[in-house]
């Protein structure tokens, strides 16, 4: 094999490879004589098949197969005699004997990963934000679950619907002048300033009394399911019929034991873990947000426009179907194009350079992922899938690739946590607002 560098510039890297024909000519023929030697042909005993006929049958593919393979050992070569690791699968193109008549020559081009040397992390510090769960956020938990197990019981006297109060109607909903489908109903029972229906529906309702009839005018979102029904405005004709007023349980031990607790001391110890919970999520996610932004601060290296241009993309993506949407942040829709790419190219430049570093100190640290870890994270995945789990299973054995899109978050989280470990971390109790508050990267 012979290779000759025809670019290095930056951590842009091409090779032209020449493999002689020779040599694949004897890889041609080990191969046919192996295919050989398990062909079954009448009138002729096993393994004693002549080359010839082997050939004749099977040449084109053996042809293929042995270039195929001489190229992907040539660059595998190439890379690791110089020492150079691939950012992305290197581009080849063939360029001469791939009728095997005459060497075999190829163009290679790729970026490689730039050298990282760790950065000093002795004077890391970070601060760990922590938040306790109050008793009142607590109470509105409890008030909320009481609030689900509400009933609603008839109004005697003469009044009309109020907030809060559920109106028992008739409704016809039509478009200029024509009832539509699926807009007619009898004895709905709409809450007065609840969800669930068309904005602005259940707030004409309010003042209705039993008996009265009303025709109020209402306009679908434009996400709307029905597409013929969607940003169009409709008029629904109410016919009022009954009156109900909400009745909340009391928040007692009858209540916990009727959806299934030993009492509301139990479902008040449940809450506070799982508020408890939330908030640690938030406590790791607003500290591992100022671990990178600190580490952010010591990146030195270039990144590969390669990786950097594959994570644009992906972010671009978003960004489009969050516009398309009309959920685009406000502050990016005051931004024309130009400069709105620009912002996001330099936040997909900095994570690609983060990951890189991250993997870099991991895999200097001998930090793995480990195969319980790895069945653990494909478990919890599964069971995201209520019926499914086997099929999940199925798809991660046979698809390594999906497995390692698990592989890379449990990666990553074992660094950070090395990291932080390392850090002087500093714990300071903060309310559950200002915990939420997260603030945007430093980018």
């Amino acid at each position: 094999m012979q290779v000759t560098e025809t670019l290095s510039e930056g951590l842009k890297r091409g090779f032209t490879v020449t493999v002689p024909a020779a040599d694949l000519a004897e890889r041609e023929i080990a191969r046919l004589k192996e295919v050989g030697g398990s062909l079954r042909l009448p009138g002729f005993r096993p393994g004693k098949v002549p080359l010839s006929l082997v050939r004749q049958r099977y040449g084109d593919a053996v042809k293929s197969e042995v270039i195929e393979q001489a190229v992907s050992e040539s660059v595998g070569k190439v890379f690791e005699e110089r020492g150079l690791r691939p950012a992305m699968q290197p581009k080849v193109d063939l360029k001469a004997g791939a009728d095997g008549k005459e060497d075999l020559q190829f163009t290679v081009e790729t970026e490689i990963l730039p050298e990282i040397a760790e950065p000093d992390l002795s004077d890391l510090e970070l601060i760990r934000l922590k938040a306790i769960p109050s008793a009142e956020t607590v109470d509105k938990a409890l008030t909320d679950i009481a609030k689900r197990q509400r009933t609603f019981e008839d109004v005697t006297e003469d009044r009309p619907a109020a907030q809060g109060d559920a109106l028992v109607v008739d409704f016809v909903g039509k478009q200029d002048g024509v009832a539509f489908d699926g807009g007619t109903a009898s004895d709905v029972s709409v809450e007065i300033g609840g969800e669930g229906f068309i904005p602005g529906f259940a707030e004409q309702l309010e003042g209705m009394k039993p008996g009265e009839e009303k025709v109020i005018t209402v306009t679908f979102p434009e996400e709307y399911g029905a597409t013929e029904l969607a940003g169009k405005e409709a008029t629904f004709d109410i016919k009022a019929k009954a009156l109900k007023r909400p009745v909340d349980p009391a928040l007692d031990d009858d209540l916990a034991k009727k959806i299934g607790f030993d009492g509301l001391e139990q479902i008040r110890e449940l809450i506070t873990k799982q508020v408890a919970d939330e908030y640690e999520q938030l406590s790791r996610l607003r500290i591992k947000r100022d671990l990178l932004d600190a580490l952010a601060k010591k990146l030195d290296f270039p990144a590969p426009e390669s990786m950097v241009d594959a994570e644009f993309e992906q972010i671009w993506a978003r960004v489009e179907a969050d516009r398309k949407s009309g959920e685009l942040d406000d502050e990016d829709k005051e931004k024309d194009e130009d400069t709105l790419r620009a912002d996001y190219r330099r936040i997909a430049e900095r994570r690609v350079r983060l990951g890189l570093l991250l993997a870099e100190i991991g895999r200097s640290k001998g930090i793995v992922v480990t195969q319980d870890e790895m069945a653990r994270a494909i478990r919890a995945e599964a069971l995201r899938y209520r019926g499914q789990e086997q099929a999940v299973f199925d798809y991660f054995q046979k698809n390594p690739q999906a497995a390692e899109s698990l592989r890379g978050p449990i990666f990553e989280n074992k660094v950070v946590d090395y990291l932080i470990e390392l850090a002087k971390v500093t714990d300071k109790e903060v309310t559950p607002e200002e915990l939420a508050d997260m603030p945007p990267a430093d980018v």
